[in-house]
């Protein structure tokens, strides 16, 4: 089980080699998974033609903003009979730890440090990219100049319909047990339906205030709940970003009044550094895949939380 090829292109070698005969089901492909296309830009209202807190309104709950700033396209595969089926088999914690390409989720050593995995890319070379030489290539695992965005796992809804999808295949190998698999999976949407509606409860105020990310890692959570992202120092975690990208994203950042930049675990700060210097920019960190955090039957819901707390703390501060 895990997210798909785009995120973790490897992967699919590594099965072939250990387990020939496996089922592998990918989760960005299951029915009704909502899906959104790479941004590239490093403001994103520059990319859509809206306004950077250009949102559609649609919704007190943030739920049903898939196209709510217009920052890339989002598909729902069917209306699979799965309906609220979901979260990363996150019942069990372990489905989303694997479903990031991580055969080492146990570990975390892959996006402690660096890249070779910060998210299951493999890329040895890291940073010696300037960012206008990443488009269009999928070195990285991603092609930023187009296709799909592989973060799925950070739209909560994914998380609902990925339980059933998942459930269904532990029945289909497991007959003997599949009533306790799809149980669970059932709690774990209840669970995870109440989660969404803390998180949404928690960002709701502070839909309207712009912020930037260090990579552009976190859309499907930004639609879900309706948030006013502007844009990404860096197209991924394996780009290092060129002057006119840096320059752009500082000029936005001064235009738009941002007051909070989001960094990640496992970046240095130089590049922040070099987008905010001059201006009272507050910092916090989050990490899309919780490197820091144990793991453990209720992992994904764990990450997502903390996120939603680090967004609210920084956007609220002050």
């Amino acid at each position: 089980i895990h997210v798909g090829g785009g995120l973790a292109p490897w992967l699919e070698r590594a099965v072939e080699r250990l387990a020939a005969d496996a089922r592998v089901l990918e989760l960005i492909d299951v029915p009704a998974t909502v899906r959104h296309d790479f941004r590239t830009a490093g403001l994103f209202d520059a990319e859509s033609g809206e306004h950077a807190d250009g949102h559609d309104g649609d919704g007190e709950h943030g739920h049903g903003h898939e196209e709510g700033h217009g920052h890339g396209k989002e598909e729902s595969h069917g209306d699979d009979d799965h309906g609220h089926g979901h979260e990363d088999e996150d019942e069990h914690g372990h489905g989303h730890e694997d479903g990031h390409g991580k055969e080492e989720a146990h570990g975390h050593d892959d996006h402690g440090h660096g890249h070779e995995d910060e998210h299951g890319h493999g890329h040895e070379d890291g940073h010696g990219h300037d960012e206008e030489d990443d488009h269009g290539h999928d070195e990285h695992g991603h092609d930023h100049a187009g296709g799909v965005d592989p973060h799925a796992w950070l739209d909560i809804e994914n998380g609902i319909v990925w339980l059933d999808a998942i459930a269904g295949a532990l029945a289909e190998a497991d007959p003997e047990n599949a009533d306790l698999y799809r149980s669970n999976a059932t709690a774990g949407q209840a669970r995870l339906t109440a989660l969404a509606e803390e998180i949404d409860g928690r960002l709701r105020p502070h839909r309207s205030t712009p912020y930037v990310v260090f990579h552009d890692a976190y859309q499907y959570f930004e639609r879900r709940f309706d948030l006013a992202a502007l844009g990404a120092i860096s197209l991924h975690d394996a780009a290092s970003p060129g002057p006119a990208r840096l320059a752009g994203v500082r000029d936005g950042i001064a235009r738009h009044g941002v007051s909070c930049v989001f960094s990640e675990p496992q970046f240095s700060g130089e590049l922040i550094d070099a987008v905010t210097r001059g201006r009272a920019v507050r910092t916090a960190v989050i990490d899309p895949l919780g490197a820091e955090l144990p793991l453990g039957p209720r992992f994904y819901d764990d990450l997502l939380r903390e996120i939603s707390i680090a967004v609210a703390g920084c956007l609220g501060s002050g």
